[in-house]
C-alpha cells in the first residue's frame, strides 16, 4: 500500500469537499476506531451514494481500491490522509491479508477507516473477506453497498441486464478464481443450458477457454455478446460482437480490462437504448432489436 500524504485536489482541479455539507438529515455518525466498508460505485463518480459521501466527509484515513475514481476522494475533509491498496491482475499488488491487518490496526489506534471499493464491495471485490476478518478482529463494521459495474456499467451502454421479452434471470460470475485461472468450480454445461443472461467480471482473459466452453455444452456460437470497457467513464468503450467471434473481435479491436462482458439478447438492446450516443446525436440504429415489440405494444 501507498500514502498521500493527505487529501488533494490534484486530480480534479476542485477544492475539496466541493459537495454540500449533508445536513437535515440524521445522517449516522461515523465512530472512532470503526470500519465502514464503502461501494464507490462503478466510475462515475455522481452514481456515489449518499451514505458514501457522508462516510469520505467524515473519515479519518481512506484506503482505496485500483478501479475507485480518484474525484471522490475530493469530497473528503481537507486533512484525510489517504493510501491506496488496489490489486490489480497482473500488477504488483499489496497482499489480501496484509489490506485486512492494516485496517484492523488502524482501527484499534481509533481512527475512523473508510475501506472504499469500486462497485460494491460484496460483488467479486473481496469485501466478504475483509469484513470477516474485521470483524474475528472484534472490530464494528459498516457496510454502504454500491451500484456495480454489472448493472450500472451495463446500463451506461444502454443494455437492461433484465428484459421481459428475453430473461427472468441473471447470472452473475467471475472470469477467473482466486489462483488467476478460470473458475474450475463453475458447471458450464449447467450455465449454458440455464443461464438466460451471463454477465461476466474480470473476464476479458479467459474469453478464449470461456466461449469455447460454453459453445461446446450447447450455447449458440451466435449470440450476442456486448464488451464494456471502463465502464461508465468517460472513455468508456463497448464492443458488440458474438460468442463465436468474441475472442478475434476483442483482440483485434485491443478493448482490455477492466471490462463487463454481457452474454444473451439483451445486448442487442443497445442498438435502440444507446443513450449516452444518442445525447450526441447519433440516432437509434433499430428501434425494435428484438423483433417483438411494436410501439403501441410496450406499455
Amino acid at each position: 500500500m501507498t500514502q498521500d500524504v493527505t487529501n488533494s485536489d490534484l486530480q480534479t482541479g476542485k477544492p475539496n469537499g466541493i459537495l454540500p455539507a449533508l445536513d437535515s438529515v440524521d445522517w449516522p455518525v461515523f465512530e472512532a476506531g470503526w470500519v465502514w466498508m464503502v461501494g464507490g460505485g462503478p466510475g462515475d463518480p455522481g452514481l456515489l451514494t449518499l451514505h458514501a459521501l457522508n462516510a469520505l466527509q467524515q473519515a479519518d484515513i481512506i484506503i482505496y481500491d485500483a478501479l475507485v475514481d480518484k474525484a471522490l476522494l475530493s469530497w473528503a475533509k481537507p486533512d484525510a490522509v489517504i493510501e491506496y491498496a488496489g490489486k490489480r491482475g497482473g500488477k504488483p499488488s499489496p497482499k489480501q491479508r496484509d489490506i485486512s491487518l492494516r485496517l484492523i490496526e488502524l482501527a484499534q489506534a481509533g481512527k475512523r477507516v473508510l475501506r472504499l471499493k469500486g462497485g460494491d464491495p460484496f460483488v467479486f471485490g473481496r469485501g466478504g473477506e475483509e469484513a470477516q476478518t474485521l470483524v474475528q478482529a472484534g472490530i464494528k463494521l459498516r457496510i454502504i453497498p454500491g451500484i456495480s459495474a454489472g448493472i450500472g456499467g451495463l446500463a451506461y451502454a444502454g443494455i437492461p441486464v433484465t428484459h421481459r421479452d428475453v430473461n427472468q434471470s441473471v447470472t452473475f460470475l467471475s472470469g477467473h478464481d482466486r489462483t488467476g485461472l478460470m473458475p474450475s468450480a463453475l458447471d458450464w454445461d449447467a450455465l449454458s443450458k440455464g443461464s438466460q443472461v451471463i454477465v461476466m467480471y474480470m473476464a476479458i482473459k479467459h474469453m478464449p477457454d470461456i466461449c469455447e466452453k460454453l459453445i461446446a455444452a450447447g450455447r449458440d456460437p451466435h449470440e450476442p455478446v456486448a464488451v464494456v470497457n471502463n465502464a461508465t467513464r468517460d472513455d468508456m468503450q463497448v464492443l458488440e460482437t458474438t460468442l463465436v467471434k468474441a475472442h478475434e473481435d476483442i483482440t483485434r479491436s485491443g478493448i482490455g480490462a477492466p471490462a463487463i462482458v454481457c452474454i444473451g439478447r439483451v445486448a442487442l438492446m443497445r442498438q435502440c437504448l444507446d443513450w449516452m450516443g444518442q445525447m450526441q446525436g447519433v440516432p437509434p440504429r433499430n428501434l425494435d432489436p428484438l423483433d417483438v415489440r411494436s410501439e403501441s405494444e410496450t406499455g
